[in-house]
C-alpha cells in the first residue's frame, strides 16, 4: 500500500511573475498616497473650520458693535427680555445665523441671551479682554454648550467702552461640515486612486510584455548565465544601441579592440577612431564574416541588428592562424607548381636519357645548365620583386605553366611586393584564380603574353593581371564576376563560373574592389585593391624575430 501522500502547504507571499509584484506594489503604492493624501488634507482642515467659524463670529460680534444706537440702549435701559438691546440682538442673530448675540455691560452682565431666563445674570466666561479693548477669538465651553466665539468691545459715540458683545457659533455645525465634507473627499481619493490602478496595469502590462512574463528569479538567472556566458566564450562580443553607443564589452573584445571598460557608453566611432573596423562594427559595411585589422590583429567580424535598433557584433581573432594559413598554402602552392611541371620535366628527362645514351655527354651537359639556368633565372626575378614566399612560390609555378602552353608570364619592373601581408592565402586565391584565367583567354594566340604587376601603397596592395586574349565586352563587365556565369565547359565532376565571383568576394572582404577593364593590346585588365592587405612595418618586424 503506498503511503498516503503528503499535502501540499500553501505558500505565502509575493507572487513570482514580474508582471503581478510590479502590479501589486504600484497598487499598494497608489491606495498608500491615497491615504496619506486624503489625511493631510483632513488634518488641517478641522483647524481650518474653526478658524473661519471663530473670524465668522468675530465679524458677527464686530458689526453689532458698531450698530447705531446700541451703546446707547445699553446705557438708558435695564436688561430685560422685551428691552430694545434684547430685541436688536434678537433681530441680528437670526439674519446672521449665529447661535447667540450677548451684549454685556462693564460688569459682564448680560442684557441679551438667546434664553431669556440668563438676561440680568454675569456672563459664564470671562470678558476681561474685550472690556478691556481687546478683540477675542476663542472655542470654549459655556452656558449653551462649546461654541466658536468672537468678543469686541462695546464704545459709545464718544470712544469709551460701555460694555462688550460676544456672538457665538455653534461648534457642531462646525464639525458636521468637516463630517459632511468626508464623503467628498473619500470619492476624489477613490477616483484618484481608480486612475492610478489604470495606469499600474498598463504599466505592469508593458512591463510583461518587455521581460516576456518571466519571474525574478528567472531574470536573475538569465543574467547570471549572459555574463558567464560572454565572458568565457573565445569571442569577442560588442552590443550597441540604437545611437551607436557602446553598450557592452566582453573580455576578448577588449582584449581584441585594445579598449577598457571605461568605452562602455561611449560613441563606437569615438572609442574606435575611423577605420574599416569601425565601419564593419557599425554597419556601414555590410557582409558576412568581414575581415579587418585592428593594431597588431587580423580579425573576422559579423553583426546582426537587434530588435531595439541596435546590434550585436562578434569577432574572431585570425592572428594566430596566420603561421598555420602559411605553410599550408605554401604546401599548395608546391604541390601545384610541382604538378605544373611534372609534363615538362618528364620530357626534359627523356630528352637527356637519349643523349646520354648516344654518348653526347656534351650536348646533355648543355642541355641540363640552360635549363637549369632559365629556371634558375625566372625564380630570382619573381622573388626578387615579391618577397612574399608563398606568392613567389605560386608565380613561379604559373610561369612553368604558361611556358608549357606558349604564353609568356612576365612580372614587370615596377612590381615590388614586402613580406608583410595580413591575408596572404587570400591574395594566393585571388592571384590564382586571375592567372589560370588570363593563360586560358592567351592560350593559342600569336605572341600570347600574361603580365602580373603588384605594388604596396601604404598599407594597401593593387594587383594588375593583363593579357592578349579576346578582352572582355563593355556590357558583361559587371556579370562575369556573378556565381555561376562562365565561357568554359563544366567539368564532369564540378561546376565553374565561382572564380570571379570568388576574386570580388575576398576583396570586398577586405573593404577593397575587383573591377575589369581593356588592356593596352585589347585584352582583359583585372584590376584588385584591397586598402588593408599588409601589416604595420613595426609588426613585421615582431613577426620576423618570432
Amino acid at each position: 500500500m503506498n503511503p498516503t501522500p503528503r499535502a501540499r502547504r500553501l505558500r505565502l507571499g509575493l507572487p513570482r511573475r514580474v508582471f503581478s509584484q510590479v502590479l501589486l506594489m504600484q497598487l499598494a503604492i497608489a491606495a498608500g498616497v491615497a491615504v496619506l493624501a486624503t489625511g493631510l488634507f483632513l488634518a488641517p482642515l478641522g483647524d481650518q473650520l474653526d478658524d473661519q467659524a471663530m473670524r465668522r463670529a468675530l465679524a458677527i460680534a464686530q458689526t453689532t458693535a458698531a450698530h447705531p444706537g446700541i451703546a446707547e440702549d445699553l446705557r438708558s435701559s435695564r436688561p430685560s427680555a422685551d428691552g430694545p438691546v434684547q430685541t436688536a440682538a434678537d433681530r441680528i442673530r437670526t439674519a446672521s445665523g449665529a447661535e447667540y448675540v450677548v451684549i454685556m455691560n462693564k460688569e459682564g452682565v448680560r442684557w441679551s441671551h438667546t434664553d431669556h431666563g440668563q438676561i440680568g445674570k454675569v456672563v459664564s466666561t470671562d470678558p476681561s479682554d474685550a472690556l478691556a479693548g481687546r478683540d477675542v477669538m476663542e472655542i470654549d465651553d459655556g452656558t449653551l454648550g462649546r461654541s466658536a466665539r468672537g468678543k469686541v468691545p462695546l464704545r459709545d459715540d464718544a470712544g469709551d467702552i460701555v460694555g462688550a458683545v460676544s456672538v457665538g457659533i455653534e461648534y457642531d455645525s462646525v464639525r458636521a461640515i468637516l463630517v459632511h465634507s468626508i464623503p467628498e473627499l473619500l470619492a476624489y481619493a477613490g477616483g484618484a486612486l481608480a486612475v492610478g490602478a489604470i495606469a499600474a496595469y498598463l504599466i505592469s502590462r508593458r512591463v510583461q510584455r518587455q521581460t516576456r512574463d518571466l519571474a525574478f528569479s528567472d531574470i536573475s538567472a538569465l543574467l547570471a548565465e549572459r555574463e558567464a556566458m560572454l565572458h568565457g566564450i573565445r569571442e569577442g562580443v560588442v552590443a550597441l544601441d540604437r545611437g551607436g553607443r557602446i553598450r557592452l564589452l566582453n573580455d576578448e573584445a577588449q582584449r581584441l579592440l585594445g579598449l577598457g571598460a571605461e568605452a562602455i557608453g561611449r560613441p563606437l566611432d569615438e572609442a574606435l577612431g575611423a577605420g574599416r573596423t569601425t565601419d564593419v562594427l557599425s554597419g556601414r559595411v555590410s557582409g558576412t564574416d568581414l575581415l579587418t585589422v585592428r593594431g597588431q590583429r587580423v580579425l573576422v567580424a559579423n553583426r546582426m541588428p537587434t530588435d531595439d535598433g541596435g546590434a550585436v557584433a562578434t569577432l574572431r581573432d585570425r592572428t594566430e592562424l596566420e603561421q598555420l594559413g602559411r605553410e599550408l598554402d605554401s604546401t599548395r602552392g608546391l604541390i601545384d607548381a610541382l604538378r605544373a611541371q611534372d609534363h615538362e620535366h618528364a620530357n626534359r628527362m627523356h630528352t637527356l636519357l637519349g643523349l646520354l645514351e648516344l654518348e653526347m655527354y656534351e650536348e646533355a651537359a648543355e642541355f641540363v645548365g640552360e635549363v637549369a639556368g632559365a629556371h634558375r633565372v625566372t625564380a630570382e626575378q619573381i622573388t626578387e620583386k615579391i618577397r612574399d614566399p608563398l606568392l613567389a612560390a605560386l608565380l613561379v609555378g604559373k610561369a612553368t605553366v604558361a611556358a608549357e602552353r606558349g604564353v609568356t608570364l612576365s612580372v614587370p619592373s615596377d612590381t615590388a611586393l614586402p613580406d608583410r601581408l595580413v591575408d596572404p592565402g587570400g591574395l594566393v586565391t585571388i592571384v590564382g584564380n586571375l592567372v589560370d584565367n588570363a593563360l586560358d583567354a592567351a592560350a593559342g594566340a600569336g605572341h600570347a603574353r600574361v603580365e602580373v604587376a603588384l605594388r604596396a601603397e601604404n598599407r594597401a596592395v593593387v594587383l594588375r593581371v593583363r593579357d592578349t586574349g579576346p578582352g572582355v565586352p563593355a556590357e558583361r563587365r559587371e556579370t562575369i564576376f556573378t556565381e555561376g556565369w562562365t565561357t568554359k565547359e563544366p567539368p564532369a565532376h564540378g561546376k565553374r563560373g565561382i572564380g570571379l565571383a570568388l576574386v570580388r568576394r575576398l576583396a570586398e572582404r577586405q573593404g577593397g574592389s575587383a573591377r575589369v577593364g581593356e588592356g593596352p593590346e585589347g585584352g582583359a585588365e583585372f584590376t584588385v585593391v584591397l586598402p588593408e592587405a599588409l601589416t604595420e612595418p613595426a609588426f613585421a618586424a615582431v613577426e620576423e624575430a618570432r
